[in-house]
């Protein structure tokens, strides 16, 4: 398999069912993501960033098109793809710990048998779990429950949970939109950090552009909304690892910065309805 050619988006479509009738979300969406690369969907709200990502995950179905992953069709959910969504979406009443277990669990415990994969014991699975919090810097916090966490550390527990199940593809909804601005730093350095040590595939829905050039070797920019497609994708030439103190006077990382602001306020300036 070409690892340039690890997901593969071809002629995808999709259109959605409502009270009013047809509503076309994308379309014509052709996209070819590597092995190992980050790529961040920008656009306004309503461009179908999010849809994009559900296809990918497998979560929805394309009206037309195909996707693939690895060279297998996309069929539906995976342990090769985990998804991590704005809302942190953790059980209240278990800890941290249990919180990323129960991921660790099904997809490495007694499910892992229908796969025809080999069970991992109970001592491989809490040391998996332990692993994953401690990516995160979440070891000091395993046995506390998310109403005793603050909104980072509780991102941080379903990033947690994502990694542990050894993804070969993360899927990101605007992770950290949610954050106030410090905590969001501190969460993108991380995931940087996270990223360069796994080697993982990163989609990012975001709607911050000094979050798409931080993080991502490429920008996919879409077109407003409805029948929304990709407008422009943009190369990010910046040597990694980087450091967000040094690039904020850098030419290159000013110039991406530039054209996709350009992309999103000028060519695709949005209006919003009044109803």
């Amino acid at each position: 398999m070409n690892d340039q050619k690890y997901i593969q988006i071809e002629g995808v479509e999709q259109t959605f069912k409502t009270k009013k009738g047809l509503f076309p979300a994308l379309r014509h969406i052709d996209l070819t993501i590597a092995k190992g690369e980050f790529v961040a969907l920008i656009g306004h709200s309503g461009c179908g960033k999010s849809t994009l990502l559900n296809l990918i995950a497998g979560l929805t179905t394309p009206t037309q098109g195909v996707l693939l992953c690895a060279g297998r069709e996309i069929a539906g959910p995976g342990p090769e793809r985990a998804v991590v969504f704005q809302n942190h979406s953790l059980l209240p009443w278990l800890t941290c710990f249990e919180n990323v277990y129960l991921g660790v669990e099904r997809v490495f415990g007694a499910s892992a048998k229908s796969t025809g994969a080999q069970a991992e014991s109970k001592a491989q699975l809490v040391e998996r779990t332990h692993a994953a919090l401690a990516l995160v810097g979440l070891t000091p916090a395993t046995q506390k429950r998310p109403g005793e966490i603050s909104g980072g550390m509780k991102q941080r527990v379903g990033i947690a949970r994502a990694l542990a199940m050894e993804p070969k593809v993360l899927l990101m909804d605007e992770p950290f939109g949610a954050l106030d601005a410090l905590t969001r730093a501190k969460l993108q350095d991380e995931l940087l950090e996270i990223v360069a040590r796994t080697q993982s595939t990163v989609v990012m829905v975001t709607h911050d552009v000094d979050e798409a050039v931080l993080l991502a070797d490429r920008i996919v920019m879409m077109t407003n909304g409805p029948a929304a497609t990709i407008g422009e994708v943009l190369a990010v030439d910046l040597p990694r690892p980087r450091n967000r103190v040094e690039l904020a006077e850098d030419p290159a990382y000013l110039q991406c910065r530039k054209a996709v602001i350009d992309f999103l306020y000028t060519r695709q300036a949005h209006v919003e309805k009044v109803a």
